[in-house]
Order: C-alpha cells, then sequence, then structure tokens
C-alpha cells in the first residue's frame, strides 16, 4: 500500500478553492518533488499532507501505519527561525516532541536518536553550540536532524536549499538524496528549483491551481510545461 494516497483532493481559504484535481501516490522510497509557480497550492497542498488542512472535497489517506504525527516536516525559514537562542542539541531534540506523548520529559531513547541524527547529519560536533550563530547551511541540517528526529518513513521539506549558495546547496541535496539511499526514508520536497528536482527526484507533481502532472521525471522532461520550465530555470 502506498504511504500517501490522494483522490481528487481540493483545498480552500474561506469557501474558495485554490488547489483541485490532484490524485497522486507516493510509494515507500520516493522521491517526489513538488513544483509550480507562486502561489500554485505547493504550501497548501503540504498543510493537508499535515493534517492542518482538511480536503474540501476527496481524500488524502496515510498507508503502511503512517500516522499525521510521524511525519518529519522542514518549513521555510524564517528570520525568527534563524535567530531561535537555543542549543543545536535542543533544536535536534524538540523534533522528539510530538512522539513524547504525555511523558513530561525526554527519555533515554530520545536522546540517544537526536546523537544518533545530528551524526547522520555531521553536525555532532556543533551540538553544544547557540542555533543563532551557525551558518544558513548549518542551521539546515540542523532542522533537517529535527524533522528527522520524528520520523523513520516520511520528511517534508519546504524550499530546503532557499538562500543558500550553490555549494552548500549541492550538499544540501546530496545530504538528502542520502538519507532516501541509506535510511530508506520517503521524501516530499517543494522546490523552485526545477532543475535540481527534476534531477534529483524520481516523481513530479506540478501545479497550477490544479494538478497539471504527475508521474516520472523522466516524463516530466517530455512534456510542454516541463519543458517550459526548465527552459525557464528557478520558478519564481
Amino acid at each position: 500500500m502506498a504511504l500517501i494516497t490522494c483522490k481528487d483532493a481540493a483545498f480552500a481559504y474561506d469557501g474558495k478553492v485554490v488547489v483541485a484535481g490532484l490524485s497522486f501516490e507516493v510509494n515507500q522510497g520516493d522521491y517526489l518533488c513538488i513544483v509550480g509557480e507562486n502561489g500554485s497550492g505547493k504550501s497548501t497542498l503540504m498543510k493537508g499532507l499535515l493534517g492542518l488542512m482538511r480536503p474540501k472535497s476527496g481524500t488524502i489517506e496515510m498507508g503502511d501505519g503512517l500516522k499525521q504525527t510521524q511525519i518529519g516536516y522542514l518549513p521555510q525559514q524564517s528570520s525568527a527561525q534563524k535567530n531561535f537562542p537555543a542549543s543545536v542539541n535542543e533544536v535536534v531534540l524538540s523534533g522528539r516532541l510530538s512522539s513524547r506523548g504525555m511523558r513530561p520529559f525526554y527519555t533515554k531513547g530520545d536522546r540517544q536518536i537526536a546523537v544518533a541524527n545530528m551524526d547522520e547529519l555531521g553536525i555532532l560536533p556543533l551540538k553544544n553550540k547557540s542555533f543563532r550563530e551557525l551558518s544558513g547551511g548549518q542551521q539546515q541540517r540542523v532542522l533537517l536532524a529535527r524533522a528527522l528526529c520524528a520520523t523513520e518513513k516520511l520528511l517534508l521539506l519546504d524550499e530546503p536549499v532557499s538562500g543558500l549558495d550553490p555549494i552548500v546547496t549541492a550538499e544540501l541535496y546530496e545530504t538528502i538524496a542520502k538519507l532516501r539511499r541509506d535510511l530508506g526514508i520517503t521524501i516530499i520536497m517543494i522546490s523552485h528549483d526545477v532543475h535540481s528536482g527534476v534531477g534529483e527526484a524520481n516523481r513530479i507533481l506540478h501545479l497550477q491551481n490544479r494538478q497539471v502532472f504527475f508521474g516520472s521525471a523522466g516524463e516530466y522532461r517530455k512534456t510542454e510545461a516541463g519543458q517550459h520550465f526548465l527552459r525557464g530555470g528557478d520558478l519564481t
């Protein structure tokens, strides 16, 4: 069974539909890149996948025992996040909050998972440093480790390389691919970086307030929409 099955779903704000005709599946081990113009419904769909919005019509179903509280989420960075006054360890460990339930304190297991994920992301030496003193690339790795603490199955990444220089961007893409390859983590990523998205992902979902395309990256390159956006480079 698919991890996520979306059947003819539509989402609306105050009764006004903003994205519709969503029908796609995400299977274990997929790397799905969601592309489209600003305002095309990408972030709205992300909220739906996280359970923060309910479809106006249609359905989104979770499979393989996946719960929305077990999805790791990396949101777009805000200035408030960048200046968050906490240690790297505290930020990463906070990813265990959703699985803590009614327990008032982190367990030894929670702390071990946090350390393992910091090690996986290459940031364990930064464990005791202040988050706000890190570079942009280091901060994204910390937030990625935090998201990883919430899941063993699925990461939702919203513009994870936004504002990063090309070298750091390439390194972060490789890290994300490694998580999929080595840990079997399924990836769903919103990206304006169409070239890298098509290059890294095996599935593409193109939105334009409706579903324009869903299928393999290779098939997407052959479509009119895919060729148009690939010629244009980044979506702005």
